[in-house]
């Protein structure tokens, strides 16, 4: 069987807070209770706006990335590992909404102002040892209702010229890659960056008609049409089992274990629509298979829709924890496979 050797197995949460233009602000007590269940990881999801003069992106405002500094002190103060992933740099987003004014994989100046980030933060953060790493991009993928996509080569060229321009500041900060098509395909074509401290970042997301179940963004309502099951479950590809699903994950850990390199899920779980005893027997396949492959896995979110707590489930029966919500049944079984 494939497995992963490189990163440690980190098992925790997205928290969400301030992937959004308007701000938002991490909370102390999400780290507190993250590590009281027994977890090691949060993957802090982040937005260049917020941190800019003016809209200007040429022009950080360091001030406004104090309440980051906040959150990476959380994370050694409660025993986490914390992941700083740009969801929206400049020149994309892997969403489509707000407006970029150049792409990021077609034009120098979106390149220049995504290198000022990402070397404006290698040097805050250059001191701090593996508690911290880097996600330099959310699910690189062609954006709906734009025409061009991001292909392998166009994505390596931009990858290797930021990860070398972090490298002359921090050689050695932990440096992780999204894969394609929004997380579901291997970036081949940096492979040999394995040596380099840097590893993939995968998503177990499929099937989307079980994953995404009465979402309504970027056109995942086509999928409420049918009723979710697990196994035998939709999505725009087809049928999904778990012998396709033991596939999807082996193709990841096959180029993880050929190349040497690090690989962790950085996203995965089920939307609150999905009838929760099929959202647990999904998650459990997915949790063993990646157990299996020695693969550390991240919910979205911790509190909401996809977390553990606070989730507005209509069919769990809640315990009241902490002045919280929390889905015992989704924990239990998250712990089992930690």
């Amino acid at each position: 069987m494939y497995k992963q050797t490189v990163l440690p197995r980190w098992q925790g949460f997205n928290l969400t807070h301030r992937i959004r233009q308007q701000g938002g602000a991490f909370e102390e007590e999400d780290f507190a209770l993250i590590s009281e269940l027994g977890f090691n990881y949060v993957r802090l999801p982040l937005n260049y706006k917020q941190w800019i003069s003016e809209g200007n992106w040429n022009r950080i405002d360091e001030e406004k990335l104090e309440s980051v500094d906040e959150a990476v002190r959380w994370g050694e103060k409660h025993g986490l590992h914390v992941n700083l992933c740009f969801h929206r740099g400049p020149g994309y987003s892997s969403s489509a909404s707000g407006h970029e004014p150049y792409r990021l994989f077609s034009d120098e100046e979106a390149l220049q102002a995504f290198l000022l980030h990402w070397t404006t933060f290698a040097r805050r953060y250059r001191d701090i040892g593996d508690r911290l790493s880097f996600t330099l991009l959310n699910e690189p993928r062609s954006i709906p209702g734009r025409p061009v996509g991001v292909g392998h080569a166009e994505h390596a060229v931009v990858m290797r010229t930021t990860i070398q321009a972090i490298r002359q500041v921090d050689p050695v900060r932990w440096i992780l890659l999204d894969g394609l098509d929004a997380g579901q395909v291997p970036p081949t074509d940096l492979f040999d960056l394995a040596t380099d401290r840097v590893a993939m970042s995968m998503r177990a997301y499929q099937p989307g008609g079980v994953t995404h179940y009465g979402a309504d963004w970027d056109g995942n309502d086509r999928y409420d049409h049918i009723p979710p099951v697990w196994p035998g479950g939709v999505s725009l590809d087809g049928v999904w089992d778990r012998e396709r699903l033991t596939t999807y994950l082996d193709v990841w850990a096959a180029f993880a274990q050929s190349c040497g390199m690090g690989l962790h899920c950085g996203e995965s779980g089920c939307y609150n629509r999905t009838p929760h005893p099929v959202a647990l027997a999904w998650l459990e396949d997915v949790l063993r298979l990646m157990r299996e492959r020695n693969v550390g896995v991240s919910l979205w979110n911790f509190r909401g829709e996809f977390g553990i707590l606070d989730s507005g489930r209509r069919d769990v029966a809640y315990e009241d924890w902490h002045g919280h919500q929390l889905d015992r049944k989704m924990y239990e079984l998250l712990k089992a496979y930690r």
